[in-house]
């Protein structure tokens, strides 16, 4: 992996920095290591050893995950989000999920012991973890049900507005993060030829304006509309 150590992290946008106590803040500052990541740097590989846990300074990420032959993506982060904390079990810590920088991104890392050790200090991180663990598992447990009882066209109205809604738009009204069909298919959780027909189909219907990887939502309520099941 192609990555230059950096010293951009501002010590207030990551997780870890924003629920530490503030005389805390400052041992992160010397523990942490910054990385400037490539679009395309994997990161994280699913199955290695967990040495740490990273946080998204600046940049997007995808974190996905091997289903047989096909990849799946379970998130992505950005703007001070934590990554590969699903790593760090008592039934030995390996990674069960890949991450991969989506464009240049600043990553901050810290080791897996002082990470914990952290987390012992600092009452309040530990909570808000334990609510950010929560929410996880209940988005993963949605998202297993729309998979039975969505169809690829209502799953892919889904994504489009929870992209929407976590990215924002650029001045032209666009979705804030560029994806490839690929990706945006395995977000969705289809192949990339439904994917295909669907995107042209949403596009006629006249919910949605596509250009090149840029979405943009033309109609937000009939595209809601298909969410509701």
């Amino acid at each position: 992996m192609d990555v230059k150590p950096t010293k951009q992290c501002d010590l207030k946008t990551c997780f870890m920095c924003r629920h530490a106590l503030r005389e805390w803040v400052p041992f992160i500052g010397i523990k942490k290591k910054n990385i400037q990541l490539n679009k395309g740097n994997q990161f994280i590989r699913e199955g290695d050893p967990v040495t740490g846990i990273y946080f998204v300074c600046s940049g997007k990420v995808k974190v996905h995950k091997q289903w047989g032959d096909k990849e799946i993506i379970v998130r992505f982060a950005h703007g001070g989000a934590i990554v590969g904390h699903r790593g760090f079990t008592t039934k030995g810590n390996l990674f069960p999920i890949s991450a991969t920088a989506l464009e240049p991104t600043l990553v901050c890392f810290v080791e897996l012991e002082f990470f914990m050790s952290t987390l012992k200090v600092n009452t309040e991180l530990t909570y808000q973890l334990m609510l950010f663990y929560a929410d996880e598992l209940k988005e993963s447990e949605q998202k297993m049900y729309n998979l039975v009882h969505m169809t690829v066209k209502h799953r892919l109205a889904l994504a489009i507005i929870r992209l929407h809604a976590e990215f924002g738009t650029t001045a032209s009204g666009f979705i804030n993060i560029q994806l490839s069909r690929q990706d945006l298919a395995s977000y969705v959780g289809t192949t990339y030829e439904s994917l295909f027909r669907m995107m042209n189909e949403l596009a006629r219907e006249g919910l949605i304006a596509v250009d090149g990887k840029q979405i943009r939502i033309e109609n937000l309520a009939a595209l809601s509309a298909l969410t509701r099941i």
